[in-house]
């Protein structure tokens, strides 16, 4: 019988006492614990089982939980004699940033000391045992609020001291979403402040603390050494392009696949890994983002889910307000092809208002680029790598065609005349519509001096016209620069139901007239449709069972901010 998914839980014991669907990634413990390293930072990008894997860790380690192995019983981990010896024998501290996305940096610092608050009055009974002296448990109810900076950056330090002593042995320290505030400070204009707050919290928590046992920090992004983590000289960090701990956030293709075959959903599979999969972590291939995964797992229903999760508000400010570089380099993307850039995986997020390099670091980081091939780029002091990048997979290609959509699109009610006039066949009204999305927003698209002005129409369009039909995703399958017959296609639309006609299967050309071959729009918008007919683009939709006689061909053709569409 196929298990409950208990959507949005990150709870490692109640989703095991529940025995609700749990992808076992207790592996991930053996791992961490056998590397013996001091201090690990692992980035992932959110919604990757990061607060999930953090408390399954406490749950193993942490003496709150000492007895507890029936939460493991069955799992990887228990398997192994040694381990099964490791559980519930260490005091833990956990404690999680992710909820603090304060806009002032005097209230980011408050949320940061109720979170430390919290931890104190969750272990404030060992301050009734007698080995502590008088200035101790002064120090100790000094964490309160209203405490002073110095207090906080202190508390954990010497929170390990007091558990160390009670308990007779070092504590582990486990630290979620540790960038969150980070990204906030950057966004709201309070970086450089929270940057001193933070290193000094950091420095007396993981470098100068002698009570620290072990000690993991994740998050989305690695935030540069120079800022935060100046004299960490013991952190081992883990980036979406390191090898450690590379199964150990987000499902395998293995596991997706046992998932839904549980689910009495194999014959999804194909689909699924067209939507879901993509993401690379260092030399592992076809990892999926679980959150899209056990959501698809509940509705059964394809939809953007974790694009969905989150505003992706900074992504969007930067690409929205970037240069006309990034905005060429994001036409690439969306076309389906692959950028060259150099990449620094140490966040600086100062320098994202003048690096545009840094954009990709940060896109990468966070799972919307993935990694297909990479090249050290030899002489340059900070060691960048060019990679050779892509849109990660079909959920992220809409979500940013849905992003471009909500910039350039007018009224909602416009874009659905526009999609009625597609499908309907009604040439002057899709006419009237470009033309006048061409006057209005084509300027705030201007690929500018750095590429051909011949292209960039063209490539502004396609990706606008693919936006447009975001929506339609319930009734079309929506494929861009795909081969079919004895070429490429701009655009089709398989209509996922055959048999109604009421949905045409669709082809879309795009051409920017050629001034040496072509005198008018006509004759451009003509060339187009030629195109279609003579590379029998329409071969790919009869082979799918499209009745020729339900297929619509469209040209769209361009000079300059001019549109002609024509059809047949």
């Amino acid at each position: 019988m196929a298990k409950v998914v208990s959507i949005g839980n990150q709870s490692f014991e109640s989703i095991r006492e529940k025995d609700n669907f749990y992808v076992d990634k207790t592996l991930f413990i053996r791992e961490w614990w056998d590397s013996d390293d001091a201090v690990t930072l692992i980035t992932r990008p959110r919604r990757f089982g990061k607060t999930l894997n953090m408390n399954m860790l406490e749950c193993f380690f942490s003496n709150k939980y000492k007895d507890r192995g029936d939460l493991f019983d069955g799992l990887e981990i228990w398997r192994d004699e040694k381990y099964r010896e490791l559980q519930g024998t260490y005091p833990v501290i956990f404690l999680s940033f992710a909820s603090i996305k304060q806009v002032r940096y005097d209230e980011t610092v408050i949320k940061i000391k109720d979170e430390l608050i919290r931890i104190y009055n969750e272990y404030d009974y060992i301050m009734k045992s007698g080995i502590y002296n008088a200035n101790e448990k002064m120090q100790y109810q000094s964490v309160c609020v209203g405490m002073s900076d110095t207090v906080a950056q202190e508390a954990l330090k010497n929170l390990s001291n007091y558990l160390s002593r009670y308990y007779g042995k070092k504590v582990i320290i486990l630290l979620d979403e540790y960038d969150t505030p980070m990204q906030e400070a950057y966004v709201n204009g309070y970086w450089e402040e929270l940057v001193g707050f933070t290193r000094s919290l950091f420095n007396s928590t993981f470098k100068t603390n002698p009570y620290l046992e072990r000690a993991i920090m994740t998050g989305i992004t690695r935030v540069s050494k120079e800022s935060i983590f100046s004299d960490l000289n013991n952190l081992k960090v883990i980036t979406v392009t390191s090898d450690e701990y590379s199964k150990c956030f987000g499902f395998t293709e293995d596991e997706v696949f046992a998932a839904l075959e549980e689910q009495g959903l194999s014959s999804e599979k194909e689909k699924v890994k067209l939507w879901y999969d993509g993401f690379t972590f260092g030399e592992s291939r076809d990892i999926y983002n679980p959150w899209s995964i056990i959501n698809f797992l509940d509705e059964k229903k394809y939809k953007t889910y974790w694009a969905d999760s989150s505003s992706n508000g900074l992504i969007n400010s930067l690409v929205k307000t970037g240069s006309s570089y990034i905005k060429i380099m994001m036409e690439t993307l969306l076309k389906g092809e692959t950028i060259d850039v150099p990449i620094d995986e140490q966040i600086v997020f100062s320098e994202l208002d003048y690096s545009e390099d840094a954009v990709w670091s940060l896109m990468l980081a966070s799972g919307y680029i993935k990694v297909i091939s990479s090249d050290e780029l030899t002489g340059d002091r900070r060691k960048a790598v060019v990679y050779k990048l892509a849109l990660t997979n079909f959920e992220i290609q809409l979500m940013f065609e849905n992003m471009i959509l909500r910039w350039f699109s007018p009224a909602k009610m416009e874009t659905n005349e526009f999609i009625r006039a597609l499908i309907n066949g009604d040439i002057e009204s899709m006419n009237d519509y470009m033309n006048d999305v061409a006057l209005k927003t084509f300027s705030s698209f201007d690929s500018g001096k750095h590429t051909s002005e011949k292209k960039a129409p063209e490539n502004f369009f396609h990706g606008f016209v693919l936006g447009l039909m975001v929506d339609q995703t319930e009734n079309y399958i929506i494929t861009s620069n795909r081969e079919s017959g004895y070429g490429r296609y701009d655009i089709m639309l398989e209509p996922i139901d055959k048999t109604n006609e009421k949905y045409p299967g669709i082809v879309i050309e795009f051409k920017v007239i050629n001034p040496r071959k072509e005198n008018t729009l006509e004759e451009t918008v003509a060339s187009a449709l030629e195109q279609i007919e003579e590379k029998n683009y329409d071969a790919e939709l009869i082979k799918r069972g499209v009745k020729e006689e339900n297929i619509h061909h469209y040209g769209f053709a361009f000079k300059g901010k001019e549109v002609l569409i024509d059809g047949r």
